[in-house]
């Protein structure tokens, strides 16, 4: 299994391949940034298929990085693994950010709770609790920093993500505090990797997985009329 991997849904720019006939992680980039995903991208993809020596057309499967995360990121990562996918005629899959966040800890040990939780600003977070065996306790969602602490406190837990810091800061007192708090910006690329070669294969083309409506509207009272 070959599988490329493509991750700009937070605050970083990466790709990764993954191959198992040549052991793992075969080349292997990720460049700290909060914007340019778009400029970024395409160089890196060929930057790092140069490093793999191998050819798009030579791949089993993109795998992408579908969100939560930023809006604009999100398209940008799924744009290119679509485009790369039909250009070489390989299936492209989604993977949720809040997995790939997970997915090392579970890996390290799955005998204990997992939150993944990523900063949606103005007090709220993305969030979702795996349990034993990776299973998940609570499906993808939003909530108020406080609603996340009480969907996060189902046992010991691990806490990772770009909001792991706040969600381990609002709990509260006299509660079993967390095992773990893993500040993250951006989920490990090599990981998105190997849970791409996992994973099974999606249906249809990936998508965005926003969880709340862009903070930006249309302006509907300024809207002209159409003839």
């Amino acid at each position: 299994m070959r599988v490329l991997a493509i991750d700009t849904a937070l605050e970083a720019c990466s790709a990764a391949v993954f191959d198992t006939d040549r052991g793992g992680i075969t080349a292997s980039e990720s460049v700290a940034m909060a914007r340019g995903h778009a400029e970024a991208v395409m160089p890196l993809l060929a930057r790092v298929m140069d490093l793999a020596q191998i050819e798009f057309a030579n791949l089993d499967r993109i795998a992408v990085t579908t969100g939560p995360g930023s809006f604009t990121g999100l398209r940008v990562g799924i744009a290119a693994a679509r485009g790369i996918a039909l250009a070489a005629g390989k299936p492209a899959i989604g993977l949720s950010t809040l997995a790939a966040f997970a997915t090392p800890l579970i890996a390290e040990d799955d005998t204990t709770h997992v939150v993944a939780a990523i900063d949606a600003r103005h007090d709220n977070v993305y969030l979702q609790v795996f349990g034993i065996g990776g299973r998940t306790l609570v499906a993808p969602r939003i909530a108020t920093l406080r609603d996340a602490v009480r969907a996060a406190i189902t046992g010991p837990a691990r806490i990772i993500g770009s909001a792991a810091k706040q969600v381990a800061a609002a709990w509260p007192k006299g509660a079993e505090p967390p095992l773990q708090v893993e500040h993250r910006s951006a989920p490990d690329i090599d990981w998105v990797a190997r849970l791409g070669a996992a994973a099974a294969e999606g249906y249809g083309p990936p998508k965005p997985l926003y969880l709340r409506a862009p903070d930006a509207q249309p302006q509907d009272a300024a809207r002209l009329p159409r003839r």
